[in-house]
């Protein structure tokens, strides 16, 4: 029977471009502050490692273990859009910059004529 600490490691291969959530290990067990943070996955190796790139600071991570790694889905980033009260007064104060841009972009395609594809003779 597996234990609940090997239960929640990295149960899919994580690919170039996924988000995670890595803590360093040796930050973390030394109490050093700033040990978990939000990276892009640049290289996955066969050995099961990865390569990484921390969002906010450009910290290249090499050979980071799957085991201090957390993959953080695109509906958690998405949420706020997707849950969204857009028929309330004020609905747009609670959402973040990045949530009004996207609607904004959606609504400008949406009411966009579809162009016709060019004729060719």
């Amino acid at each position: 029977m597996r234990n609940s600490a090997q239960s929640t490691t990295l149960a899919i291969k994580c690919q170039r471009g996924h988000f995670v959530l890595y803590r360093d290990p040796e930050m973390f067990w030394s109490r050093q502050a700033g040990h978990t943070f939000v990276c892009k996955v640049e290289r996955a190796w066969m050995d099961g490692t990865y390569d990484l790139i921390a969002v906010a600071s450009g910290r290249f991570v090499h050979y980071a273990s799957a085991e201090y790694m957390r993959l953080l889905p695109s509906v958690d980033a998405m949420r706020d859009i997707d849950t969204a009260p857009l028929n309330t007064d004020g609905a747009a104060e609670d959402m973040t910059a990045a949530a009004i841009a996207w609607l904004t972009q959606q609504h400008a395609t949406a009411n966009q004529r579809p162009a016709l594809p060019a004729q060719h003779d």
